[in-house]
Parts: C-alpha cells; sequence; structure tokens
C-alpha cells in the first residue's frame, strides 16, 4: 500500500526556516511529479510546488524565491525548503505524489505555524 508521510514541521518565527520532508513507500513505481499542497483554516488547499519526474520545478507566486522543492530519487523522498516564513505561510503543509502510476496519493499533513 502506498503511503506518503510527511515531516520537519513546527513552530518558528517570522522570517525563520523550516525544511519539510516526504516520504514514499509502497511503490515501486516513480510518481509522474510531487508535489507540496497548504491549506490554511477557512482556505482552500492551495499548491505551492511541484517537480517533474525529470526535475523541473514550479512555485506559487506568493513563495517564489523563499521556497525551494527537491527531490532524491535514491531515497523516493521530496523536500521543501522554505526560507524567510510570513505568518501568511502558516498552514497545514500536504505532500502528494501525481500519477503513481494510475492515481495520485496524499500524505496525512504537517503543520506549519510561523508566529508574528
Amino acid at each position: 500500500q502506498v503511503q506518503l508521510v510527511e515531516s520537519g514541521g513546527g513552530l518558528v518565527q517570522t522570517g525563520g526556516s523550516l525544511r519539510l520532508s516526504c516520504t514514499v513507500s509502497g511503490s515501486t513505481f516513480r510518481a509522474n511529479a510531487m508535489a507540496w499542497y497548504r491549506q490554511a483554516p477557512g482556505n482552500q488547499r492551495e499548491l505551492v510546488a511541484t517537480i517533474s519526474r525529470g526535475g523541473t520545478t514550479t512555485y506559487a507566486d506568493s513563495v517564489k524565491g523563499r521556497f525551494t522543492i527537491s527531490s532524491d530519487n535514491a531515497k523516493n523522498a521530496v523536500y521543501l525548503q522554505m526560507n524567510a516564513l510570513k505568518p501568511e505561510d502558516t498552514a497545514v503543509y500536504y505532500c502528494k505524489a501525481e500519477r503513481l502510476p494510475f492515481r495520485d496519493y496524499w500524505g496525512q499533513g504537517t503543520q506549519v505555524t510561523v508566529s508574528s
């Protein structure tokens, strides 16, 4: 059974940094792409960053220049380095594996709280 497990969330002050990790287990396939989403209370889940199997990355405008998505194929993991954090980055962050190989999978989420 495919499982995605996120870690690395926590409480940080404005301007601080966190590194989120997501490890995929239970599949011999590689996802077509991996992504990080986030959902703040009362808001819809929004796309933060993606990385394709070939390494192409995309970012939401709100995090460009501050967040970096990367992957380690040997460890079947994806990471989100978050720098210069702002209170508006506070949310539950979710990892998503796209087309693995025929459907998408989500992690359980990890809370990120940025205090002002």
